[in-house]
């Protein structure tokens, strides 16, 4: 099975979240099931190339 890290909190009755390799991409949901069903859907979009242009997110090794 293949993993990605993902950055959520709550706000309110919603939780938020959105994929760490891309962080403009922010998504919602009613619960945090909810919301990683949400993300799930989105890095299908996003790594299948359906978002043109999709920008990412990268570690660079400096030394």
């Amino acid at each position: 099975m293949q993993s990605t890290g993902f950055t959520f909190w709550q706000d309110g009755d919603m939780w938020l979240g959105h994929l760490d390799e891309y962080p403009d991409y922010l998504t919602q949901g009613t619960s945090f099931e909810d919301l990683k069903e949400h993300l799930r859907d989105l890095y299908k979009d996003l790594s299948s190339g359906a978002i043109p242009g999709a920008r990412r997110h990268a570690e660079l090794q400096v030394a």
